[in-house]
């Protein structure tokens, strides 16, 4: 088997599934992520998120995953915006929803792509070739894999960037049991540039290359259970759900290349929402609202929370009757944010 080959047609075979770029690395070409990771983890900064302290094993070394695994396919699927995404943080009435999340769930879309690619692999490369396929969803440290495999760079802001796409990317990975020629690793072209470290409305960045999330607003609004301390609160501004600040301000954007499938556009109602509508969302209608979106996730009660410190922040005194309605939820966190907003507008 002319493996080079393989490699060859697996590349274009991957572009034509609507990746913006593939590579490929070894299981263990990521040295750099154990001194990180466990950095991150005794400095507290994974926050309320403790099952980033599990499988840590895995996590600082992808070989002990799957040790039979020879070779990884890292590869890059764009959902670069439309639109500009700042646009909706300067209108105090509407909400701001993280552009990854404004269309279908890419867990789904990537991970189909993904196994058609394996399958595709596996008819190519023989049977006994074995593949596994991965999105965001195991311990896998895909950002670093994806710069060993050359795919971009880890930046200021913790996140891919590359020259070729900039940073508006989903990661996805296929180990395989198939030895298939390595890329060369990415390097760092940040250089001097501060500009995702600025951008941040928290601060969440205490040095480049470094993200305490407690103060990140993806995690405040995604992942973090109860209410969120209020020194932090009036800094969400409109963002109810994930960020897209430190992303936005990359000027490696400026090669940005366009999403590939239409199901990551934002779909209706997804793009600067009404709060007073969404505050009036119950179980029922969020559910059915977010249905198929990575938002639906998080669920009624966290949402509606977020949306209260939206309203908190708006300055908009026509909202305080919607807060004012919500003061008495079922759930303590929901009411006690209505109150607070109550309050910040009285």
């Amino acid at each position: 088997m002319d493996l080079e080959t393989v490699k060859a047609r697996l590349i274009a075979q991957a572009k034509a599934e609507g990746f913006v770029a593939a590579r490929i690395c070894r299981p263990w070409d990521v040295p750099q992520v154990s001194d990180r990771l466990r950095a991150f983890l005794e400095a507290g900064y994974h926050g309320q998120m403790g099952w980033l302290a599990e499988r840590v094993e895995w996590r600082e070394n992808p070989a002990a995953l799957w040790p039979e695994a020879r070779s990884v396919l890292m590869l890059a699927e764009s959902y670069t915006p439309d639109e500009d995404p700042m646009a909706v943080v300067g209108l105090p009435d509407r909400a701001a929803i993280s552009v990854y999340a404004r269309g279908k769930d890419y867990h789904d879309l990537v991970k189909k792509r993904l196994k058609r690619l394996a399958t595709w692999l596996i008819a190519e490369a023989g049977k006994d070739t074995e593949v596994k396929v991965f999105v965001d969803t195991a311990p896998v440290p895909e950002k670093a894999l994806g710069q060993a495999a050359g795919l971009g760079w880890q930046g200021k802001h913790t996140n891919l960037v590359s020259r070729d796409w900039g940073n508006w990317a989903f990661i996805g990975s296929i180990f395989t049991t198939l030895e298939l020629p390595a890329d060369a690793a990415e390097r760092d072209h940040c250089g001097s540039c501060r500009s995702c470290l600025t951008a941040c409305p928290t601060e969440a960045f205490p040095a480049p290359y470094q993200l305490d999330a407690r103060r990140c607003i993806s995690y405040l609004t995604i992942e973090h259970k109860g209410p969120i301390a209020l020194d932090l609160r009036e800094k969400l501004g409109n963002r109810i759900y994930g960020c897209d600040d430190c992303l936005a301000a990359c000027p490696w954007n400026k090669f940005a290349v366009a999403a590939s499938d239409m199901r990551y556009a934002a779909r209706d109602g997804m793009i600067a929402p009404p709060l007073a509508e969404l505050a009036t969302l119950d179980d029922a209608s969020f559910r059915a609202r977010f249905s198929g979106s990575p938002i639906k996730r998080i669920g009624r009660d966290r949402f509606v929370r977020n949306v209260l410190y939206a309203i908190g922040n708006s300055g908009l005194p026509a909202l305080r009757p919607v807060a004012q309605d919500l003061c008495d939820d079922p759930d303590e966190t929901v009411a006690e944010a209505a109150r607070w907003a109550v309050l910040r507008l009285s």
